[in-house]
Formats: structure tokens, C-alpha cells, sequence
């Protein structure tokens, strides 16, 4: 079966977007989107044989530029979770409407060996968390799994530290 990995964004304070993110603006002041660790993450990216995203993180891209049915990462099928957003379907960009989780359970089995996060975690589908810890505390703002509070147990098999102040983590997920 495939590894599901959620690799995200995260305050100290384990918020993937900042208040303003909430209202459609984002406070660059807050999330490192320059340093060291961007190429990283770019290059990690590439090892994915796909990206999973909800309605929100996708419609993130928007900021940038970004179109519906485009992907956010060239050369990645991305799976786009959503029942209100509308676009047609293409070899890069998927659009999922209906149970997200019954669609990734069977994308786990078939092709490769915020709230979207939580569902899947509450239906122990995440395998692996990367977290890239920036620091910063926001307060408030999206939970990394949305109104889930899980209690779980991690295995800590990587770290790395940058310049920038970012710490990446990577945990295996020891379900109970």
C-alpha cells in the first residue's frame, strides 16, 4: 500500500495559515516563503507521486496566480478535494467531489504501493508527517487538522534545521 505523507506548513503554535489567510489575505510577515528551506521542500515535493489538497489550500495558490484546474506543482498529479469548487477535470489537476476519504483509501490501495488532514487521520490514512515548523506563534487561525484533536503517538526519524529558523520534522504515525 502507499505511504500517505502530510507535508505542511506549520506555526510553534501548529496552525498551517495565519487569521488573515481566513479572510482571503495572507501576512507575509509571518510564514517563511523565502530561505534556505525552499528548495528542500521543492525538491521534496518532487519525490510525491501526487498531492492531495483541500478546497482552501488549493484555492491558496489563487494568491499567486494561479487558476483553477492548474497544478501547483508542475510534473504532480494533484488531487483536488472539493464540493463547491468547479473546473474541469485534466491530466494534471483532478477534481474529487463527494467522500473524500473513501476515494483516498482507495487511491492508497489501487495506485501506488486543515479538515481533509483530520478525516484522514481519523481514519488512521496518514502514514508519515513533515512538518515544516516555522517560528512563529499566530494564535490563531486554520488547526493543522482542522477541528480534530488527535492523540497519537510519533516516531521521530528525521530533523533538519535551517538558517531561516525553520525546522523540518518527519514522524511515522504509531496508531493505537
Amino acid at each position: 500500500m502507499a505511504t500517505l505523507v502530510y507535508h505542511v506548513a506549520v506555526s510553534l503554535d501548529h496552525f498551517i495559515s495565519d487569521p488573515e489567510m481566513m479572510d482571503g489575505k495572507i501576512d507575509r510577515s509571518l510564514f517563511l516563503f523565502e530561505g534556505d528551506h525552499v528548495p528542500d521542500f521543492l525538491a521534496d515535493i518532487q519525490q510525491y507521486a501526487a498531492v492531495l489538497m483541500g478546497r482552501k489550500t488549493y484555492e491558496f495558490g489563487f494568491l499567486f496566480g494561479a487558476k483553477p484546474g492548474e497544478p501547483g506543482y508542475k510534473g504532480i498529479k494533484h488531487y483536488i478535494f472539493s464540493n463547491s469548487l468547479e473546473f474541469e477535470s485534466n491530466d494534471e489537476v483532478e477534481l474529487i467531489q463527494g467522500d473524500a476519504v473513501a476515494f483516498i483509501r482507495d487511491l492508497k490501495e489501487r495506485e501506488w504501493g486543515g479538515e481533509l488532514a483530520g478525516a484522514l487521520l481519523n481514519e488512521k490514512l496518514i502514514d508519515q508527517l513533515v512538518l515544516k515548523v516555522n517560528p512563529v506563534f499566530v494564535g490563531q487561525g486554520v488547526p493543522m487538522f482542522g477541528s480534530v484533536q488527535p492523540r497519537m503517538a510519533l516516531e521521530l526519524s528525521d530533523l533538519k534545521r535551517y538558517s531561516s529558523g525553520v525546522l523540518k520534522t518527519t514522524y511515522e504515525i504509531r496508531y493505537t
